[in-house]
């Protein structure tokens, strides 16, 4: 693997022969397949980095390093060597967007030294589609011994993106979602990741002037890389995905309660400058701590380690389509589980009364009748939302529980994170965030036979409430609880960590379309971000696929659903999460179609394999995921116009193979159509706030 680095050594002689040297030492690592390349130096004592895909720089050189309070390793280091490996792995997850990954990656550990001492390494791994990096920090000598506890104030790393020759802010378009400031909305809850997306936007903004949340996505123009027209790739089935764009995700993966949960900051900000800022542009994204204000303004923004430590990681994931982007596996293959699962954990579907009924509809009747409507639909699970302490009360929840295990049902119970960090009154609380009170209430849910529990209302991304996520799920996992979180931040790379964590909130959800009718308005193109950016990272617990009408009890009044039936069926399949609390109501049973409801009793919610086919964020998605050898192919479209493309099956179905197809037309009035495959290259047209599904027919038990 030496063979893949070159070492370039610059000598600048001064016109008076003497000679002074400006040495800088550069390694370039590329993938096992060739196709990704980074290259690290040491110019001028900073290091930075810069990516290219199949020789296209796509990330420009970008600085590196960490500020810690005992030395700043943003500067005067000399790069010294790299230990360069292929690494490979393989694992099984259940909870994420494949079931099986193989994972091959070319491994370099690129050594820093400062003052003669190690100092710092930087571990890179390059894939065909993904670049991740972190830091390993080591001890310092002082006098009476070494620094083995440090205070990380900040990082230098930065994305700086190509923005033009002339610094075009235009050559390049993001899709972000604007970090929210701290003490704000509702009950003082925010920031909680659950902010609307800006689509297609410029770049040199700073959001709201809090930056952005993880994780980001960024289309660059490649007439601004000087590709030529013979280099690009053409995508099947796409007028608005034209081969002349390169897309970049950015996230963070691996973060727990060692650290702080981070964001997007752009370098156009009022933010102060970073070491080695001579290197930003208005193009530029750099790494943010949490904001002071977080937690009510408890703690610090920083990061107390024992050294040595390492740090999270930093992700790209980059590729001419939105392929790479949408089946990166890149979030859960650099971490490792930090425990064993205290039993098998099993998935599935389920109800929740809140969505429609919101606080008034956690009452025991209420309760009742739910459970009775997953039991017929054969769902697993039940969602008791707020309130329920004293709405139900603990006996009667006993009592709740037994009743629903009677009918192959189980319970998962809302609980309010509380601590000092918000105004949320919604009990029960003050029983997730102290350790004994927390551990009492969980051995009386095991005791009970509750499936799990949903907390809500974090304070932000300070390491001490990182900390408590972390405490949550590994106290839930002694009781053999699973974990669902909202209003809360971004999971990174907690599929494979904890084994009990199922999925998190950290988007704007289906609450919303409950409260006003401009979220049911701008429900498809919503629909249309989150299979490209937000979870493509990390389970998505959004809560939706409701068959009403209306958000109302009585299907008559409140909000209006614009999107179709055949929409409910396919953003089933769209958004991913291995439990799932489906907004559908006990009235569906006679009011919704049977053949939607037939699917929605058997779609599955956890998946062996996700295909991306077509799309463009906030217009249009048309993918496929497998569940055992079960393909789903789905499609929705938020565009006035209709999306009429020609699909290739034969990656999912042999010819002759028996389908059902689920469509819309022009009105929205959806259909089931059962045949058998003729062609598998078929004419699909996807109407305004519709969809279609394809999939195997089969009785809707075995699906």
């Amino acid at each position: 693997m030496r063979k893949t680095m070159t070492i370039r050594i610059a000598l600048m002689c001064s016109v008076l022969g003497g000679c002074i040297s400006t040495a800088s030492a550069s390694r370039q690592i590329a993938s096992p397949d060739g196709k990704m390349t980074v290259e690290v130096d040491d110019r001028d004592g900073h290091p930075t980095y810069q990516v290219s895909l199949e020789g296209v720089t796509v990330i420009e050189r970008s600085p590196l390093g960490v500020k810690a309070d005992f030395d700043d390793l943003t500067q005067g280091l000399t790069l010294k060597d790299c230990d360069v490996k292929t690494v490979s792995d393989e694992y099984w997850l259940q909870t994420w967007k494949q079931s099986h990954v193989k994972y091959d990656a070319t491994e370099a550990v690129c050594h820093f030294e400062k003052d003669g001492r190690q100092a710092l390494d930087i571990v890179f791994h390059v894939t065909g589609r993904d670049v991740a990096f972190r830091y390993k920090l080591y001890p310092k000598k002082v006098r009476g011994g070494e620094t083995l506890a440090a205070v990380i104030e900040g990082e230098a790393t930065a994305f700086v993106l190509p923005g033009g020759t002339k610094g075009d802010l235009q050559s390049l378009t993001t899709f972000l979602c604007p970090q929210m400031k701290p003490m704000t909305g509702f009950a003082r809850t925010a920031p909680s990741y659950e902010t609307s997306y800006s689509l297609d936007d410029a770049a040199g903004k700073n959001g709201w002037g809090e930056g952005y949340t993880f994780p980001g996505l960024f289309r660059v123009r490649s007439e601004e890389l000087g590709v030529r027209s013979s280099q690009r790739t053409a995508t099947p089935n796409s007028k608005l995905l034209t081969p002349n764009s390169y897309w970049v995700l950015i996230s963070e993966t691996g973060t727990d309660g060692g650290y702080v949960g981070c964001r997007l900051l752009c370098e156009n900000s009022n933010a102060a400058a970073t070491p080695n800022s001579s290197l930003l542009t208005p193009h530029s994204y750099r790494i943010g701590f949490p904001q002071a204000g977080e937690m009510n303004g408890q703690c610090t923004t920083t990061a107390a380690v024992s050294l040595p430590c390492e740090t999270p990681w930093r992700t790209i994931t980059i590729g001419t389509t939105l392929k790479p982007v949408v089946e990166t596996t890149i979030a859960n293959d650099l971490v490792r589980p930090k425990y064993k699962p205290s039993k098998d954990y099993s998935y599935g579907k389920g109800s929740w009364s809140w969505i429609i009924g919101m606080d008034a509809s956690c009452n025991f009747d209420e309760q009742k009748r739910y459970i009775d409507f997953s039991a017929a639909m054969g769902w697993r699970s039940v969602l008791v939302d707020a309130l329920w302490d004293t709405q139900i009360g603990y006996e009667r929840m006993e009592e709740l529980s037994r009743y629903a295990q009677s009918r192959g049902v189980g319970l998962f119970l809302w609980y309010n994170s509380n601590g000092t960090w918000n105004d949320a009154p919604q009990g029960p609380r003050h029983k997730m965030d102290r350790s004994a009170a927390r551990r009492k209430e969980m051995a009386w849910m095991q005791k009970n036979g509750i499936l799990g529990i949903k907390v809500d209302f974090f304070g932000g991304d300070k390491q001490p409430m990182m900390q408590l996520y972390e405490d949550i799920l590994t106290d839930a996992n002694d009781f053999g609880l699973q974990v669902i979180f909202h209003g809360c931040t971004l999971p990174r790379g907690w599929e494979r960590m904890y084994p009990n964590f199922v999925a998190a909130e950290a988007v704007l959800a289906s609450e919303n379309l409950h409260f006003g009718q401009g979220a049911c308005d701008a429900e498809a193109m919503n629909a249309c971000i989150h299979p490209f950016i937000r979870n493509t990272v990390a389970s998505m617990d959004f809560g939706g696929s409701t068959l009403n009408k209306h958000y109302n009890k009585d299907n008559e009044h409140g909000t209006t659903r614009r999107t179709s039936d055949v929409f409910a069926l396919a953003t089933a399949v769209l958004f991913q999460s291995s439990v799932q609390h489906f907004a559908m109501a006990p009235n569906n049973l006679q009011d919704a179609p049977g053949w939607a409801v037939e699917f929605m009793k058997g779609v599955p919610t956890t998946w062996d394999e996700t295909c991306f086919i077509d799309g463009y964020p906030g217009r249009y998605v048309i993918m496929a995921r497998r569940s055992g050898s079960r393909w789903f192919v789905v499609g929705i479209n938020a565009q006035e116009q209709p999306v009429k493309t020609k699909l290739d099956l034969s990656p999912f179905f042999a010819k002759g193979t028996k389908v059902t197809t689920y469509t819309d037309d022009v009105q929205l009035n959806g259909k089931a159509q059962t045949s058998n495959l003729k062609s598998q290259t078929i004419a699909v047209t996807i109407p305004w706030n519709g969809a279609f599904v394809i999939t195997p027919d089969t009785d809707a038990t075995n699906m």
